[in-house]
């Protein structure tokens, strides 16, 4: 009998039925009543912060299942001796979906109509939309892929760009080149060391006027000081469903700023989620019985 651990009672209620004869519980780090027999696989809450893996340190854990893509920050937090898995194949087109809704919403002017429609005002302007616009797309992991297919029915020009030059593929070296084409630029990578503040100063700097810099990836990715700065003065514009800090503080200048776009880190929370993960949960326990790889295994055990 293997013993799985879920972060709330509604989990538990949803999925213990499937799980044949395991023992199954509820604990969240930082709970009381930490477990003191081993567990084979503990399910964290949905956007825990990774400092508060710290917590697992010294439990009989095997191995951890995260609900979350991104695993930015786990390496440093994660006490040695367990197995960290994220979850691929949840959110990615949940975020997809976002993505292609900011772009849309911040291309026709959806913002201001919403907020025009408060004080009864018709304000009927031509807006840009996305038939005959080229986009720049960095990242073309599992985020990348579900965006593509996405605006692909759209009409638009679309330039790729990841980490390594491939096929049909620029490599981040040509974004110098690639920037000041581009109408709309959508950044999905992952945070890494690469990655953090790719999105800086020269980076803006470089796109075009009125150019729309769309972020679903992580808020660090962008450098938040140089975004502000590029806002202000009205030539860039911005959809970012992730920021720095974040969450972003009630008085910060990106909520007051024009031509932005902010919605509050909701890319893969909709309500296919639940099935989703449940799945990748459900293999998860079958691999442990069987004794094989943990599914979508992204920080090994004694690492």
């Amino acid at each position: 009998m293997i013993s799985v651990v879920l972060p709330s009672a509604e989990m538990r209620d949803r999925l213990a039925d499937r799980f044949g004869d395991a023992s199954v519980s509820v604990w969240r780090p930082g709970d009381p009543g930490a477990p003191t027999d081993p567990v084979e696989l503990l399910v964290l809450p949905y956007m825990i912060p990774p400092v508060q893996l710290r917590q697992l340190d010294g439990l009989p854990i095997a191995v951890v299942q995260s609900q979350t893509l991104g695993h930015d920050g786990v390496g440093e937090h994660l006490p040695s001796g367990i197995a960290y898995c994220n979850a691929t194949d949840v959110h990615e087109g949940s975020t997809a979906e976002l993505a292609l809704g900011l772009i849309l919403a911040a291309q026709r002017g959806i913002p201001d109509a919403v907020r025009d429609a408060a004080g009864g005002i018709w304000d009927h302007r031509r807006r840009p939309g996305l038939a005959g616009k080229r986009m720049l797309l960095i990242g073309v992991g599992g985020v990348g892929t579900e965006i593509i297919a996405r605006v692909a029915p759209f009409g638009v020009d679309l330039d790729l760009v990841a980490r390594t030059a491939r096929h049909g593929v620029h490599g981040t070296e040509s974004l110098p080149e690639l920037l000041p084409r581009a109408d709309i630029v959508v950044v999905a990578v992952p945070l890494v060391e690469e990655t953090r503040r790719l999105v800086d100063a020269p980076f803006l700097a470089a796109m075009r006027d009125e150019a729309l810099l769309v972020n679903v990836s992580r808020g660090e990715v962008v450098d938040t000081d140089a975004l502000v700065a590029q806002l202000r003065t009205g030539r860039l514009r911005a959809a970012l469903d992730v920021t720095d800090p974040e969450p972003l503080p009630p008085q910060h200048p990106l909520w007051t700023l024009p031509g932005v776009l902010i919605t509050p880190h909701v890319g893969g929370d909709t309500d296919a989620m639940d099935d989703r993960v449940d799945a990748v949960i459900i293999e998860q326990v079958r691999r442990l019985r069987a004794g094989t790889r943990p599914l979508n295994l992204v920080h090994p055990a004694g690492r």
